[in-house]
C-alpha cells in the first residue's frame, strides 16, 4: 500500500520577507519552501564540500538563519520553519 502524503505538507503557509527572497513570493506550502531552498543552495555551492550535511549561508541565508554561518541540514529546517506561519 503506498504511502499516504501528509495534508498538512501541502497547506499554504505565509512567508516571511526574508524566505520569500531565498524561495519566492508565498503562501506556498512546506514542502516546495523545502524543494526551493535546497535548489538555491545547490544552485549557489552552499553545501560544504567536506561535510556535505552543513549548509554554508549566503547572505540571504543568512538572514533566514539567525545571522548563523555554517547550519546543518537538520537545524535548517527547524530555522526555516520560524519563517512559516
Amino acid at each position: 500500500m503506498p504511502r499516504k502524503l501528509n495534508p498538512a505538507l501541502k497547506r499554504p503557509l505565509k512567508l516571511t520577507a526574508e524566505l520569500e527572497a531565498v524561495v519566492g513570493k508565498g503562501p506556498m506550502p512546506r514542502m516546495d519552501v523545502v524543494k526551493k531552498l535546497w535548489e538555491y543552495i545547490k544552485a549557489k555551492g552552499l553545501q560544504d564540500s567536506v561535510n556535505r550535511r552543513n549548509i554554508n549561508a549566503d547572505a540571504k541565508l543568512l538572514a533566514v538563519f539567525g545571522g548563523k554561518k555554517t547550519v546543518n541540514m537538520f537545524e535548517m529546517t527547524k530555522l526555516v520553519s520560524k519563517h512559516m506561519s
